[in-house]
C-alpha cells in the first residue's frame, strides 16, 4: 500500500501507527460497482483523515496529501487566497523530490496569474490536459518541474472561497476524469468544514491563553529582593493551554514568598484552577509567620474541602533573613526541586524529601527544608515543561538547565529567565513557568 510522505512522493510501506491509508490506484482499476465502492471508501477515509485534524497548517497540507491518493496524481498543492480573493497569499506544494525543491530554490511562490488566477477568477472545477497550450497558461518559471495535465477545485468556506486545490499529472499518466472532478470536488466541501473548525480552534486557542495569561500574575515590586518569571504555552498540538503558575510577595515580616505549581490538564478547568489556587495561597500566606509546610498542607485541606480542584503539583518557598544574611525555607507538593545559582556561576539542586501532590492525601505531613543563602544567590523556581523530554533522562534535561544558567548568571533576572526559557532542554510539549528570586546583600549592624 502506498503512503503519502510528508513532502507528499510516494513510497510502498505499511502505514504509521494512526494514519489513514488509501486504495492503491493503478492503470487497472476497478470497473462498475467495485470502482464505486472503491472510490467512496477512499473518500470516506480521506474525509476522517482531514477533519481529526486541529491545527491549520496540518490540516491544509493532510487536504493536499489526501486529495492526491484519491486520484493518485504526481503533484498537489493548496492556494490560499488573499483577504479580498484576488490572488494567493500562501502556496502549499507537495510532490516535489528533493532535486525539484532545489531547482526552485529562489523562485517565488505562485500569486495567482495564468491559469492559478483562472481558478481564483472562475471558482468552478477545471480540467486542463495540455497546461502548456491553455490560452491562460503563463509558463512555467525556471527549474519547475514539467507538468501536462491539470484538475483545480476550489475550496470555500462559510460560503466564501478560501483557497483552491490543485492536483497535476495522474501517475498512470491519463487525464484526470469526471470521477476524479466528482471525488476532488467531494473532499472539497469536506475541507472547508476542516478548516473552519480548525480556524475556530485558533480563535478559542488563542482566547483561551490570553485568558491564561490573564490569570498570571504580573509581579509586584518586591524591593529589596529581585525577582522576574516567564510563561511560555505548550507548542504541542491540543497542549497550549496549561495550568502553570507562579507568584511572588513580600510578607509582613520583610521575607518574600516564592511560589510555582503546575496543575494537571492542558485546558480551561486547569488554567481556572490555577487561579483559584493561586488565591487562595497568597490568603494563607499572610496568615503569620508560617512554615512552607503548613501553609501547604492548610491549602491542600482546603481544597479537599471546598473544591474539585485536579492534582496540582508545588514549590512553596520564602527567603527570610538569618542573622546578617538569609536562608530558603522551602516545601514542595510533588514538585521539582529549587535551583540555586551562585554568583561565581556554581549551580545546586535543593534535593530534599518531597511531600505529596495537593489533591492526593491531605492527612499525610509535609516537609520543610532549610539552606542558607550567600551574596548574589539566585533561587530558581521551575515547572516540568521546562526540562521533561520523552526521549531524554530528566537529570541530563536539569544539568543542561543548570548549564545554561551557570553560563548567565552575571544577567539581570528578566534577561536570564528569557534565555532558560529561549533554551529549555525540553520538547515543548508541555507549557513551562520559571521563577527567579534574589535577595538583597545584607551588612552587619
Amino acid at each position: 500500500m502506498a503512503v503519502a510522505r510528508d513532502d507528499g512522493r510516494r513510497r510502498p510501506e505499511d502505514p504509521r501507527p494512526g494514519e489513514e491509508t488509501y486504495p492503491e490506484r493503478t492503470t487497472d482499476r476497478a470497473d462498475g460497482p467495485d470502482r464505486a465502492q472503491w472510490r467512496m471508501s477512499g473518500l470516506l477515509s480521506a474525509v476522517l483523515s482531514v477533519s481529526r485534524e486541529l491545527e491549520l497548517p496540518v490540516v491544509l497540507r493532510r487536504i493536499v496529501s489526501t486529495a492526491m491518493e484519491l486520484v493518485a496524481a504526481r503533484y498537489g498543492a493548496m492556494g490560499v487566497l488573499n483577504d479580498d480573493a484576488t490572488a494567493l497569499e500562501e502556496f502549499i506544494p507537495l510532490g516535489l523530490s528533493d532535486a525539484e525543491h532545489e531547482a526552485l530554490a529562489g523562485s517565488e511562490f505562485p500569486h495567482g496569474r495564468g491559469l492559478l488566477g483562472h481558478l481564483i477568477r472562475h471558482p468552478e472545477p477545471l480540467r486542463v490536459q495540455d497546461l502548456q497550450g491553455h490560452p491562460d497558461s503563463v509558463g512555467f518559471p525556471s527549474g519547475h518541474p514539467p507538468m501536462r495535465t491539470l484538475l483545480g477545485v476550489a475550496i470555500s468556506v462559510r460560503g466564501r472561497i478560501y483557497g483552491n486545490l490543485y492536483l497535476c499529472d495522474r501517475i498512470d499518466g491519463l487525464p484526470f476524469d469526471d470521477e476524479d472532478e466528482a471525488v476532488v470536488t467531494a473532499l472539497a466541501g469536506a475541507a472547508g468544514i476542516a478548516i473552519e473548525n480548525a480556524r475556530l480552534f485558533e480563535q478559542t486557542r488563542a482566547s483561551a491563553e490570553h485568558f491564561q495569561r490573564l490569570l498570571l500574575p504580573t509581579l509586584p515590586d518586591l524591593a529589596p529582593f529581585s525577582a522576574a518569571a516567564v510563561y511560555r504555552p505548550a507548542t504541542a498540538p491540543g497542549h497550549h493551554l496549561g495550568g502553570d503558575w507562579y507568584d511572588a510577595l513580600l510578607l509582613p515580616d520583610g521575607s518574600c514568598a516564592a511560589i510555582i505549581g503546575d496543575v494537571l490538564g492542558h485546558d480551561l478547568t486547569a488554567a481556572a484552577a490555577m487561579a483559584q489556587i493561586r488565591n487562595m495561597l497568597r490568603a494563607l500566606l499572610y496568615d503569620r509567620r508560617t512554615p512552607p509546610s503548613l501553609v501547604l498542607h492548610r491549602l491542600d485541606h482546603t481544597l479537599h474541602a471546598i473544591t474539585e480542584a485536579p492534582v496540582t503539583t508545588a514549590c512553596l518557598a520564602r527567603v527570610e533573613s538569618a542573622g546578617n544574611g538569609w536562608h530558603l525555607h522551602w516545601s514542595t507538593a510533588g514538585h521539582l526541586p529549587p535551583l540555586v545559582i551562585a554568583a561565581d556561576g556554581h549551580t545546586r539542586y535543593l534535593h530534599a524529601e518531597p511531600g505529596l501532590p495537593l489533591g492526593v492525601d491531605d492527612a499525610l505531613p509535609r516537609p520543610d527544608h532549610v539552606h542558607p543563602l550567600r551574596a548574589g544567590d539566585t533561587v530558581l523556581l521551575f515547572t516540568d515543561g521546562l526540562v521533561e523530554h520523552p526521549h531524554r533522562p530528566l537529570s541530563a534535561c536539569m544539568d543542561e538547565l543548570a548549564a545554561l544558567a551557570s553560563a548567565h548568571t552575571g544577567m539581570p533576572l528578566d534577561e536570564l529567565c528569557r534565555v532558560l526559557a529561549d533554551g529549555h532542554p525540553s520538547d515543548g510539549h508541555d507549557d513551562l513557568a520559571l521563577l527567579a528570586l534574589r535577595p538583597p546583600p545584607r551588612h552587619a549592624p
